[in-house]
C-alpha cells in the first residue's frame, strides 16, 4: 500500500511516518504540508492511499479527496480530524473518503484503518461511531420515531453491510451470487425502508448502527 501523508504539522507527519514504517506492507511515498501540494504529489507519485488532515492550508483535506476521485487512478483516502461532528463525517464520505479518524486516536487506529481500506472496507474511529450512534438514538427519541433496521429482510441487511463497506453493486452481486438487478432491487428497498437517499447516507447509517468498524 503506497501512502501519501498530508498534514500541515511536520511533527504529526513524522509521527505517522514512524508508525507506518513499522508495517512492511506500507510504503510512504510522499508527504505534503498543504492541500495543493498533496494534489501535485498525488499526480506525481500515484499513491494507493491518501491520509489527509481535514484542516490544511490552501485546500482542505475533504476537497483534496473529492478532486482525486476524478483522477484516472483514483486513490482511496482516510481523513484525520479534530472534529467529532456528523456534518464533517458526511462531507468526508461524500468526498469519497473510506475512513475517518480522530487525531487524538491516530496511534491506535491508523494501521487498522489502512488494513481495512486496503481490503476494500471502510473504517471509522470507535469514538466517531459511538457519538454518531448516540446522536442518532437521541434524534429518534426526540422525534418519537423508531429505528427501521428490523424491517429489513436478512438479504437486505447483507446488501446494506456490503454497500456500507464500499462495494459496488456488481461486487455485491458476485459476493452474494445473485444478479446485479437483484442487488439493485434490494438496494432500492432498503433505502426506502431506512429513508436513505445516497451511498454516503448508507455508509453514515452503517456507522451509526456500528455495522462497520
Amino acid at each position: 500500500m503506497r501512502v501519501l501523508l498530508a498534514d500541515d504539522h511536520s511533527i504529526v507527519r513524522r509521527g505517522m511516518r514512524a508508525l507506518l514504517e513499522t508495517d512492511d506492507m506500507v510504503e510512504v511515498v510522499a508527504e505534503a504540508a498543504d492541500g495543493l501540494e498533496a494534489l501535485r504529489l498525488c499526480e506525481e507519485h500515484h499513491p494507493d492511499l491518501l491520509i489527509l488532515d481535514v484542516a490544511m492550508p490552501k485546500l482542505n483535506g475533504i476537497d483534496v479527496a473529492a478532486r482525486t476521485q476524478k483522477m484516472q487512478q483514483a486513490p482511496r483516502s482516510i481523513m484525520l480530524s479534530m472534529h467529532l461532528d456528523e456534518s464533517y463525517v458526511m462531507r468526508a464520505i461524500n468526498a469519497g473518503a473510506r475512513g475517518y479518524l480522530l487525531k487524538d486516536a491516530t496511534d491506535e487506529d491508523l494501521l487498522p484503518a489502512i488494513r481495512a481500506v486496503a481490503a476494500g472496507k471502510s473504517f471509522f474511529s470507535p469514538a466517531v461511531s459511538g457519538v454518531l450512534a448516540e446522536e442518532y438514538m437521541q434524534q429518534l427519541q426526540e422525534r418519537g420515531l423508531t429505528d427501521s433496521y428490523d424491517l429489513l429482510t436478512d438479504r437486505e441487511k447483507e446488501v446494506l453491510q456490503a454497500l456500507a463497506e464500499g462495494r459496488a453493486n456488481k461486487e455485491v452481486a458476485v459476493l452474494l451470487d445473485v444478479g446485479v438487478s437483484t442487488i439493485e432491487t434490494h438496494r432500492a428497498n432498503l433505502m426506502q425502508k431506512l429513508n436513505l437517499h445516497s451511498t454516503a447516507e448508507i455508509v453514515l447509517y452503517a456507522v451509526r448502527k456500528r455495522l462497520i468498524v
